[in-house]
């Protein structure tokens, strides 16, 4: 049994997270300041004595005996962290400081979940581990995309300086059950708009393109990667490379849904990506063969069961 401490424990991954964590035997610690994470999404694992809840904000320390650390607080929808822009790479900066901090502490291994919106809008398709990104720094991305690029600079620091244990996965496109239906994501949007029969909006022409990963497949390289060999560090990507038009997926989530929703055309967004999509032929060499297995049709499908249930 480990001792494991998730940050951002009560959020749409998180919660997945902890769940399968407690589910192979460990003792887990849930950090969440309910930003957008949310109590109702780990209600039902509050009864296991092996889970503890704490509201806690991580741009302040936090002290606890553990043996890993998953560091995934971040707001990480374009709604949520341009919110506050300020809190957001504060959260990304001194959440990776004091979460590096402890590990360093009590010789716990440190898992950064970063974000493939460090390669901005790129000019190398698909995007791999050795590409360094075409990011706008100043725009109302940067929050984000910048803070989630620094963090990934202080476990490189700490980990050359301090020899602290780490591990950077690099997160795709994810959806699945739990989401937050006012996230402003394309998938949770398309199916919130397609279940109410409104219009589905699409900003642009629809022909940008996106993978998207089914929240499992993303737990699995997850845990493959904090349990991996010591000495591979990464960043290493975790996604579907399956690639999508946004037009695609709203076509897909209207015939799954079986909705009338019309799809209506809105500018697109300053700094929005025309491309995405992972090359993970690194994590299937060092992670096991790691690759997603479910695929978009059955993961909508799952994830549409959830949102009619919700709203």
């Amino acid at each position: 049994m480990k001792r494991i401490l998730v940050t951002g424990g009560a959020g749409f991954i998180g919660s997945h997270l902890c769940e399968r964590l407690l589910n192979e035997g460990n003792d887990v610690i849930c950090l969440d300041n309910f930003f957008t994470g949310s109590k109702q999404n780990i209600l039902h694992l509050l009864p296991n004595p092996h889970f503890e809840l704490v509201r806690h904000d991580v741009t302040s320390p936090y002290y606890a005996e553990v043996d890993q650390i998953y560091n995934l607080a971040c707001p990480a929808s374009p709604v949520h962290y341009q919110y506050n822009a300020i809190k957001t790479i504060k959260t990304s900066v001194m959440g990776a400081i004091h979460m590096l901090g402890l590990a360093k502490r009590v010789k716990a291994t440190v898992l950064q979940a970063s974000t493939s919106e460090v390669y901005g809008d790129p000019q190398v398709h698909p995007q791999r581990e050795d590409y360094w990104g075409h990011v706008n720094p100043i725009g109302i991305r940067s929050c984000y995309d910048e803070g989630k690029r620094c963090a990934e600079t202080l476990f490189m620091d700490y980990h050359n300086q301090n020899n602290v244990n780490i591990k950077i996965i690099r997160i795709f496109n994810t959806y699945g059950p739990r989401m937050h239906p006012n996230d402003g994501r394309v998938v949770s949007n398309f199916i919130v708009q397609a279940l109410q029969n409104k219009d589905i909006t699409i900003y642009g022409d629809g022909s940008q393109t996106r993978s998207f990963q089914y929240v499992d497949d993303l737990l699995e390289g997850m845990i493959r990667m904090m349990n991996s060999e010591k000495s591979f560090l990464g960043p290493v990507n975790i996604g579907n490379p399956g690639e999508f038009t946004i037009l695609e997926l709203a076509q897909k989530v209207i015939a799954l849904t079986g909705s009338s929703s019309k799809i209506t055309f809105q500018p697109l967004p300053q700094d929005d990506p025309m491309q995405r999509k992972p090359d993970i032929s690194l994590a299937q060499e060092k992670l096991n063969n790691w690759t997603p297995t479910i695929g978009l049709d059955a993961g909508l499908v799952k994830t549409i069961e959830y949102f009619k249930q919700i709203i």
